[in-house]
């Protein structure tokens, strides 16, 4: 059987028709069934302007997928705030030194010193025998007066009571006050030397005050001690951290003069040289006209001629840019007459103006004050009554000996 052409044609058109639509719903339905949509072609950004003026199109471009679309125009937003730094703490305000002198009676009067007690209840006996006028005398030696001051005052007492009579308790002590008064004598100058003074070249220094002394006597803490002290007098001060073998001694030091507001000169490496540090604090105290430089040193041993010399060396350094105006030793009170061996030797190695004292309250052998001046004719200038900053005071001779002998 012939088949017409026509028909053929027809029937593959249908078939296809057919092959397209069975396609076509079995996608529909699978798309459905997986809840995606065609993918969409993107939009093309439009053309820039033409003309080629560079001018960029009014209209942004759209964001990268995936990234966040930055607004064309940004606000203005204030700077934030710098945060505020914490406040340097206010430096301490010293006790005015008026004060710490009518202290020290007080704080030996506290102390029920055995030495005047002893000594007056003696004193205060009917009758005196020669027993009486041992005991008296040991009394003296046990307190470091020496032998020579001992028997100096022992003899005045004992001449008294011959021309006198020892009756009147208040005639006793008032003799005996005397007595004490006289072998510290009052004559000697224990004034602070500050003064500005003239340096080498002719231009105006600072007062240099040179502090020295044994290991253990307290020099550092005394150090921080004056500089209040000249603090609380309105004197712009200076530190020298001249003990370069103990970085302690330098972070000590400089703790006391940042609470008043007082820098330290210091060696940049632990064991530098002690006369350089002493020499650029003196330097930079005449750059800045500070008022007093105060140049603490390390503690060394009497018997070292090492360390004696090199304390020489940096006394002749410093002089070479200002001169000296005080040499302050520092002693402890309750080592008696070994502080007497100190000071000689120190007075002949470092010309020693005064003498500081510490740890004098409490202590029976304050009998030190008269045998070092005795001994060498330095006054005793500055004496330390406790373990508080502002427990160093300048030494008053009728303070002291109203303490010693007051009733504890």
């Amino acid at each position: 059987m012939r088949v017409n052409q026509t028909e053929v044609i027809g029937l593959i058109v249908l078939g296809v028709i057919v092959v397209a639509l069975v396609v076509g719903f079995v996608v529909s339905g699978s798309r459905r069934r997986s809840g995606t949509s065609a993918p969409t072609t993107p939009r093309t950004p439009p053309a820039a302007s033409p003309g080629g003026s560079g001018e960029r199109s009014s209209v942004a471009a759209p964001p990268t997928p995936g990234t966040t679309e930055v607004p064309s125009a940004v606000p203005d937003i204030a700077p934030a705030e710098p945060e505020a730094l914490p406040a340097a703490p206010a430096a301490e305000e010293p006790e005015p030194v008026g004060g710490r002198l009518a202290r020290l009676r007080g704080r030996l009067a506290r102390s029920g010193s055995p030495f005047g007690a002893r000594l007056l209840a003696v004193l205060s006996r009917d009758q005196i025998g020669e027993d009486d006028w041992d005991e008296i005398e040991e009394a003296l030696l046990l307190a470091d007066v020496g032998a020579g001051p001992s028997a100096e005052i022992v003899e005045r007492l004992r001449t008294h009571a011959r021309v006198n009579g020892l009756k009147d308790a208040a005639a006793v002590r008032a003799n005996l006050r005397a007595a004490l008064v006289e072998m510290l004598d009052p004559s000697l100058d224990r004034t602070l030397h500050i003064d500005p003074q003239i340096a080498p070249d002719g231009g105006p220094a600072p007062a240099v005050v040179l502090v020295v002394g044994v290991n253990g006597t307290g020099k550092t803490t005394t150090v921080g001690k004056l500089t209040r002290v000249l603090v609380a007098e309105d004197k712009d001060v200076l530190l020298g951290a001249a003990d370069t073998f103990r970085a302690a001694a330098a972070d000590q030091l400089s703790t006391w003069g940042a609470r008043v507001g007082v820098e330290t000169v210091r060696s940049e490496r632990e064991g530098g040289d002690p006369a350089s540090v002493a020499f650029d604090a003196v330097r930079r105290g005449r750059a800045e006209q500070v008022d007093v430089v105060l140049v603490d040193t390390a503690g060394r041993l009497q018997n070292k001629a090492d360390l004696m010399d090199e304390l020489g060396k940096i006394a002749r350094v410093i002089a070479k840019e200002a001169p000296l105006s005080e040499v302050l030793l520092v002693l402890d009170a309750t080592t008696g007459q070994n502080g007497l061996n100190q000071a000689r030797v120190f007075a002949e190695v470092a010309n020693v103006t005064g003498i500081v004292l510490t740890k004098l309250d409490g202590t029976a052998r304050g009998g030190i004050v008269i045998a070092v001046q005795r001994e060498l004719g330095v006054p005793v200038k500055l004496v330390g009554l406790g373990e508080g900053p502002d427990d160093l005071a300048p030494f008053d001779v009728e303070q002291f000996v109203d303490g010693i002998l007051a009733e504890g």
